[in-house]
C-alpha cells in the first residue's frame, strides 16, 4: 500500500522538484546533476562487471554467485545512470543442484559481448565449467545455458572473434577447485561458440613468472590497432591492481604493464572490469572495489592511450599507471537520472527486479495476488534452518544500495504453528534477523544474531515481546561502516531498538543482503504465511 504525506509549505518547492525527478528517496545517486558524476556509479554489489556498447546504449552484467535469478542485466545511456532491466538466468543450472543454497558457488565473473547480431554471455561455474547463453534482445529471453567447457576451477572466460573469422577463449583458474591459479589459458573455439577446437589450450600469461604477481584472474580479451590485449587484475580483490598484457600474435609472447592501482586514493584493489568506447571515441573502464559487507561496488574511470598502452583513471605518480577518480565529467551529457530499483510496494503484477532468492525458486514460494497490495510468503518447511535460518532457500533478498540507508517493512504472520518464524533479515556469513516466532502457544518478537563470521555461525536469540501482535513494522538502519541497527514498532510511529548495533559482514564472495525470510524447522509446512505490505528503502 502506498503512503501519502503532507509537506510543509516552505519545503514544498525543492521537495517537489526532487519528487518530479523521481529520485527524492534514493539512497545513492551517482549523477551530480552538474554534468559530473561521483563514484561508485553503482554503489551496490554488482561484482565482476562486464559491459559493452551497442549504438548509443550501454549494457552490463555481473556475477551473481548462488542467488537466483542470476546474471543481472543493466542498461544505460551514459555509463552513469543504470537501470536493472532483467536477469539472463531465471534459474541456476543444473537446476536440482541449486535447489539448496550453494554459497560461494554458481555464477562467477561473466563476460558480455555483442557479436553476429546478438548478445552473448560466457559465464563460469567453478564446480561445473563454462556456460554460454545468447539473446537478440538484451532484456531477454536468453537461451538455455549450454555447457561449453566442462571442468572444475575453470573461471573468468572471455571470447575473441578475430578479423580472420577464427574465434578464441581465454580463461583463468581457481586454485580451490583446480589446484592451480595465477595463469591465463588460451583456447581455440568454433566461431559459433558451440565447441572448443583444441583439447588443452596454451598458457599465454604465467603470473608465477612475473615478479610480485599473485591471483592473476578475470581476463578480458580485446584486439586494438594490431595488438591483442588482455586486461586482467592481479593481487586479490581487496589489495590488487589492474594489469594489461599485449602481443602482436594471439599466442604470445605477451608484454605486461600495471595500468591502474590504488595510489593515494581510498579505492582499494581497483580492478577487474570492462573497457568501453563511447560514441565520441573516448575510452572508459568500469571496475569494482571490494567493500566487504557492502559488496563489490562499481566505479567508472576515464581511460587514455599512451604509446599503445591504456592508462586508467587520473595519471598517478608512477609513469603509465593511473589512480581512481572520485568525480569526473559524465561520458554522455543530458541523460536523466536512473538507479536500480530498491523500494517495492508489492502492488504490481510481479516482484521488483531487485529481488533474488537464496537458491532456485519453486512454485508457491510467493504470491502478489493472494492479498492485493501485499507480498505473501508462505512459511516453508526447512529442517536445515533450525538454529540457522541462512540455510533456508526461500530467503528473498536484495543488495545493499548504499553506505547508509534505511529499509522498512510492515509484516503480518498468520496461521503460525510452533517453530514458524518470519521477518526482516540482514544476511551474510554472520547475520541478524528481527521477526515473529511462534513458540508453543505464544507469538513472540525475537531478535536473532548469528556469529562469529564463518560459514556456519551460531544463533543467539533475544525475546523482545513475549506476546507480540501479529502485525509489526520493522526497520533496518545502516550507518557508515556497515553498522546496522534493527528497530520495531507496534503502531508504525514509535520505534524501539531491538538491540545493540550489529556489525554486518559479507557473505561468501558477495556483500551482505537484506530482505525477508519465512521458514520453519518442521518437516512439513504448517500453512502459515507472512504478508509484507511494502519494503521501502530511503536515505
Amino acid at each position: 500500500m502506498r503512503m501519502t504525506t503532507t509537506l510543509p509549505a516552505l519545503s514544498l518547492l525543492p521537495m517537489l522538484l526532487l519528487a518530479l525527478s523521481g529520485h527524492a528517496a534514493e539512497a545513492w545517486v551517482p549523477d551530480l546533476g552538474n554534468g559530473k558524476y561521483q563514484n561508485p556509479v553503482l554503489n551496490a554489489d554488482y561484482s565482476d562487471p562486464d559491459a559493452v556498447r551497442v549504438g548509443d546504449t550501454y549494457y552490463m552484467t555481473s556475477s551473481s554467485f548462488n542467488s537466483a535469478p542470476g546474471l543481472p542485466l543493466l542498461q544505460s545511456k551514459d555509463m552513469v545512470n543504470w537501470r536493472l532491466v532483467g536477469h539472463a538466468l531465471p534459474k541456476q543450472v543444473p537446476v536440482a543442484h541449486f535447489s539448496v543454497p550453494r554459497h560461494g558457488g554458481g555464477v562467477w565473473a561473466p563476460c558480455l559481448r555483442h557479436h553476429d547480431g546478438k548478445f552473448w554471455i560466457f559465464y563460469p561455474d567453478p564446480d561445473h565449467g563454462v556456460y554460454v547463453t545468447t539473446a537478440t534482445d538484451f532484456a531477454g529471453p536468453w537461451s538455455e545455458p549450454r555447457l561449453l567447457l566442462p571442468g572444475k576451477g575453470i573461471i573468468d572466460p572471455s571470447p575473441l572473434w578475430d578479423d580472420d573469422g577464427k574465434a578464441y577463449l581465454v580463461h583463468a583458474w581457481a586454485k580451490s577447485r583446480a589446484g592451480i591459479n595465477n595463469r591465463l589459458t588460451l583456447r581455440s573455439m568454433a566461431p559459433d561458440g558451440s565447441r572448443l577446437l583444441d583439447s588443452e589450450g596454451k598458457v599465454i600469461v604465467d603470473g608465477d613468472r612475473l615478479p610480485g604477481y599473485r591471483t592473476l584472474e578475470g581476463p578480458k580479451f580485446y584486439k586494438h590497432e594490431g595488438y591483442y590485449y588482455v586486461f586482467a587484475p592481479a593481487g586479490g580483490v581487496e589489495h590488487g591492481w589492474q594489469s594489461v598484457f599485449r602481443s602482436r600474435t594471439i599466442g604470445g609472447p605477451y608484454e605486461d604493464r600495471i595500468v591502474m592501482e590504488q595510489g593515494d586514493t581510498p579505492v582499494n584493489g581497483p580492478h577487474q572490469g570492462a573497457w568501453v568506447r563511447a560514441q565520441d571515441g573516448k575510452d572508459w573502464f568500469l571496475h569494482f572495489q571490494d567493500r566487504k559487507a557492502y559488496g563489490r561496488v562499481v566505479h567508472l574511470q576515464p581511460m587514455a592511450w599512451r604509446d599503445g598502452w591504456p592508462v586508467i583513471g587520473r595519471p598517478g605518480p608512477k609513469p603509465g599507471v593511473g589512480n581512481p577518480v572520485a568525480t569526473y565529467d559524465k561520458p554522455v551529457a543530458g541523460q536523466p537520472v536512473a538507479v536500480p530499483a530498491t523500494t517495492d510496494e508489492f502492488d504490481g503484477a510481479s516482484l521488483g527486479l531487485q529481488w533474488q532468492w537464496n537458491a532456485n525458486p519453486r512454485e508457491g514460494w510467493y504470491s502478489l495476488a493472494a492479498r492485493p497490495g501485499h507480498l505473501r510468503l508462505p512459511v516453508q518447511a526447512v529442517p536445515a534452518s533450525k538454529d540457522f535460518v541462512r540455510a533456508a532457500p526461500n530467503i528473498l533478498a536484495q543488495k545493499l544500495p548504499a553506505t547508509t540507508f534505511t529499509a522498512e517493512t510492515r509484516i503480518e504472520l498468520r496461521g503460525a504453528k510452533d517453530g514458524d518464524r518470519a521477518g526482516l533479515i540482514l544476511n551474510g556469513q554472520s547475520y541478524a534477523a528481527l521477526g515473529l516466532h511462534q513458540h508453543g502457544k505464544d507469538l513472540q518478537l525475537v531478535y536473532t544474531t548469528c556469529t562469529p563470521f564463518k560459514p556456519r555461525c551460531t544463533e543467539s536469540a533475544t525475546v523482545l515481546l513475549p506476546k507480540a501482535p501479529a502485525a509489526l513494522t520493522l526497520r533496518l538502519a545502516m550507518a557508515d561502516g556497515a553498522s546496522a541497527r534493527f528497530q520495531y514498532s507496534v503502531d508504525g510511529k514509535t520505534f524501539a531498538d531491538a538491540g545493540a548495533p550489529f556489525a554486518a559482514t559479507k557473505g561468501h564472495w558477495v556483500g551482505a543482503q537484506m530482505g525477508l525470510y519465512s521458514a520453519s524447522d518442521a518437516v512439513a509446512p504448517s500453512g502459515a504465511w507472512l504478508d509484507a505490505d511494502y519494503f521501502r528503502v530511503t536515505p
